[in-house]
């Protein structure tokens, strides 16, 4: 994933840019990078974060970056922001998004007279750079940015920095998000976020929101839609669920409260279909389980605790790390256990979504060698039974990886699947989806196991489910 942050003031940039591209670093832990102009030049720095905190990478930069436009970025590839003199004159880039057809693209441009693209350190091509030359075919940039989003097969929200100011631009579907802020006095200005919650603390108010596939062009003095936005939209479910920073909003609806939505109607849904069981109390898978497990405890009205608590000041979102026995070793090690809150205790956990359920079966497999009595799952989503394909959030190295479909896979008694046999098991409350969550069950060492069906989850929300992209657990992308 990865987060993007711009801004355009009558004065320097820097500092503001400094803490609203450090506000996405829950959704990144590769790379940060930023860069500035100051009326003739930019100024960039791009740094690995993997191993420190964004801000302490960045601070010695702060003095060097002079000007009143900015763009910045946190990423989970590609080195951002890139730099580019073309036809359409100088402009720097930072995206968010995936590229399905990266080699035809970048066969086809060569083709067509594109010397090159350089190569990245880990191999592949920058998405950041594609999406430059693409750009760079039209003869001004946001008839570029309308080409390239034509031409790429996934998703590709980005931030252009040309011509005076900055362009917004979201993408197509409206996938990921984009929010223009306002901060008023003579050093005021605008500023264009993904996570609307970035610039709370540094003055400004939320002012607009781009619709899929809509360019907005922001200058110190105003913004100016120059591609207007489309009808069709489908936002990714799990910016609510798992991704977005608690107090974001997204179409107006708040990440907190809708994983409060979202865990009382998994409530309800327990007690509707039976399977309401008796616990001390509900916890949280830290953190993102938190908010659901808080809204399952007031509808319940089972006392809300918190026996695992988190070490948050040097802790990563255990997603993060390519190598899967470093995320496993994370997230044990952040998880802190409260013994006089396990030992004896018949406990319900949430979890925001279960992908290949190792960390989960070593989070149970603690609290149960802590003393745990019972332990009894709850999932905010249904099963996951296929990768992401536009912003890689269910990312794994091959589709059968999740449980899944590994569960599936035990089931069929085969090494493959077909589109009907994975069809089947989504159907909540069928008999192949009860075979398949009770076999889950036994892989996570849990006493029962229940997941929320996809019209909770999608009511908690609270949005048109037309505009809702569920390709993680439908398969279909319209």
């Amino acid at each position: 994933m990865g987060g993007i942050f711009g801004l355009c003031l009558h004065d320097e940039c820097a500092t503001d840019l400094f803490f609203g591209t450090d506000y996405h670093s829950h959704l990144g832990t590769r790379r940060g990078g930023m860069a500035v102009f100051d009326g003739k030049n930019y100024n960039r720095a791009i740094h690995n974060i993997e191993n420190s905190p964004f801000r302490t990478k960045f601070e010695d930069d702060l003095a060097e970056m002079k000007g009143y436009i900015g763009i910045g970025c946190i990423s989970d590839s590609n080195p951002q922001p890139v730099i580019i003199d073309s036809r359409v004159g100088i402009f720097a880039a930072v995206t968010v998004g995936r590229i399905n057809n990266k080699q035809d693209i970048v066969r086809r441009l060569i083709s067509d007279g594109n010397s090159y693209f350089t190569e990245m350190s880990g191999g592949g091509i920058n998405d950041t750079e594609l999406v430059a030359a693409l750009i760079s075919r039209k003869d001004n940039v946001p008839d570029g940015i309308r080409y390239a989003q034509e031409q790429i097969d996934g998703s590709m929200t980005m931030l252009i920095s040309a011509d005076g100011g900055i362009y917004a631009a979201r993408d197509r579907f409206g996938r990921t998000p984009l929010a223009i802020g306002k901060k008023d006095g003579d050093k005021g200005g605008y500023c264009v976020s993904l996570e609307s919650s970035a610039y709370i603390n540094l003055g400004y108010k939320t002012c607009y929101t781009l619709g899929p596939g809509e360019v907005v062009f922001l200058t110190p003095d105003k913004m100016e839609t120059v591609v207007k936005p489309s009808q069709q939209m489908k936002m990714c479910s799990f910016l609510w669920l798992y991704y977005g920073f608690p107090t974001s909003d997204y179409e107006g609806v708040n990440v907190e409260e809708m994983r409060y939505r979202c865990g009382q109607s998994m409530a309800e849904q327990d007690i509707r279909e039976g399977t309401a069981v008796d616990v001390d109390c509900v916890a949280g898978i830290p953190d993102s389980g938190t908010p659901h497990a808080i809204g399952y405890a007031n509808r319940s009205r089972i006392p809300f605790g918190r026996p695992l608590i988190k070490y948050t000041p040097t802790w990563p979102r255990s997603f993060m790390p390519r190598d899967q026995s470093v995320r496993n070793l994370i997230a044990r090690m952040k998880l802190i256990p409260v013994d006089s809150l396990i030992r004896g205790k018949k406990l319900l956990l949430m979890d925001d979504s279960i992908v290949r359920g190792t960390q989960l079966r070593g989070i149970m497999d603690e609290l149960l060698s802590y003393g745990a009595k019972e332990l009894h799952g709850r999932v905010a989503c249904p099963p996951i039974l296929y990768d992401c394909k536009y912003l890689n959030f269910t990312r794994t190295a091959k589709e059968n990886e999740t449980i899944s479909r590994q569960t599936i896979l035990e089931l069929e008694g085969t090494s493959s699947l077909t589109e009907d046999q994975v069809c089947k098991y989504s159907e909540f409350g069928s008999k192949a989806y009860r075979n398949m969550v009770e076999l889950i069950r036994r892989k996570l060492n849990l006493s029962t196991l229940e997941y929320h069906s996809l019209n909770g989850m999608l009511d908690s929300i609270g949005i048109d489910k037309c505009n809702l992209c569920t390709y993680c657990w439908t398969g279909k992308a319209d």
